[in-house]
């Protein structure tokens, strides 16, 4: 075994693979109809004539794409490679559909699986183009009064240009606590900046001035997040371990966009530092699911039942971490 031998936890399925970019696609295309569900009419193999108004709602194509399938009413154009592996693998990620399959399997055998697997594709891909959506419209707008959730609860940017609240960067207060540490002259200037009237419980402000732009906001919240995340993920760690009986050795903040965390067998783990946008229960769940992984390698019933021996309810805390999207970071 590698010593490096990593596993990780996917934003959106945990057998989400990462698709290897293809620089070189194909210049022929293949269409190879699936049987039509009930009360549909299966189109037949064809060329590539225009396909009608129907056709083209329904179907999802992975941006390198090199190969068409037709799912019942729904033409699938997923990514297509060979390589040294025992199985035929589907994968549904971002990008789409990817198919791996061993060099000796036909092509026709790919595609009998492809239909076997249908209605788990088919949904995996409707899943994902819903989640995609709910994410475009969670897009954080950065301005003095921004909202963005940290642990669940929503929390209010606002700037603070006298530095009120503490020193450079950004400070979290309660609403009540803010107010009193206003000097009495302060009151009615705040509250005519919009400071502090009809604030929520929680507003973390920034120490920028008010002409700051949306990057230079961005930049002071991110970087708050990030301090927030490390502290907070370092103490789970430490507790989790405890109860699994490891040792975790190194801990890296992630940015990727597809990926929550991922855990290596020589006790390195990498968290993605936007799980602090989740409820602590939903956070707790990742890092139990890649502490878990120091004593499974591996996604088999065993290795549930390690995680389920410290978070009983990591099915709910899963699906949540799936059907809630964070905001949108423009990064």
């Amino acid at each position: 075994m590698h010593p490096l031998l990593r596993f990780t936890l996917d934003l959106f399925d945990q057998n989400q693979a990462v698709a290897q970019v293809n620089q070189s696609p194909l210049a022929t295309k293949t269409i190879v109809d699936a049987p039509a569900p009930k009360g549909l009419v299966s189109a037949r193999t064809a060329t590539h004539a225009e396909p009608d108004a129907a056709w083209a709602q329904a179907s999802f194509r992975h941006p390198r794409a090199s190969r068409e399938l037709r799912l019942g009413a729904v033409v699938v154009a997923y990514e297509f490679k060979r390589g040294q592996r025992r199985s035929i693998g589907f994968s549904v990620g971002p990008d789409g559909l990817a198919v791996r399959a061993p060099k000796w399997v036909p092509l026709y055998e790919v595609d009998a699986a492809l239909q076997a697997k249908s209605p788990w594709i088919l949904r995996k891909l409707q899943e994902t183009r819903e989640r995609h959506a709910r994410l475009a419209e969670h897009v954080i707008a950065w301005h003095d009064g921004a909202s963005l959730p940290f642990l669940g609860h929503m929390v209010t940017v606002r700037l603070d240009p006298q530095h009120r609240y503490g020193g450079a960067g950004a400070v979290l207060v309660e609403a009540a606590a803010a107010k009193a540490m206003l000097p009495p002259d302060a009151d009615a200037d705040a509250d005519a900046n919009g400071a502090l009237a009809h604030t929520p419980d929680r507003v973390l402000y920034v120490s920028l001035a008010h002409s700051a732009s949306p990057d230079q906001i961005r930049d002071v919240v991110q970087a708050w997040l990030m301090r927030q995340a490390r502290r907070i993920f370092q103490e789970r760690l430490d507790h989790f371990a405890a109860l699994l009986g490891v040792q975790w050795k190194k801990l890296s903040l992630s940015n990727a966009g597809t990926r929550w965390g991922s855990a290596r067998i020589d006790g390195a783990i990498r968290l993605n530092w936007r799980l602090v946008h989740c409820k602590m229960s939903v956070l707790d769940y990742v890092v139990a699911h890649e502490l878990s992984h120091l004593r499974v390698m591996d996604h088999s019933p065993r290795f549930w039942d390690t995680v389920a021996s410290v978070v009983p309810d990591y099915a709910a805390q899963r699906r949540q971490l799936k059907d809630e999207a964070p905001p949108r970071w423009d990064r």
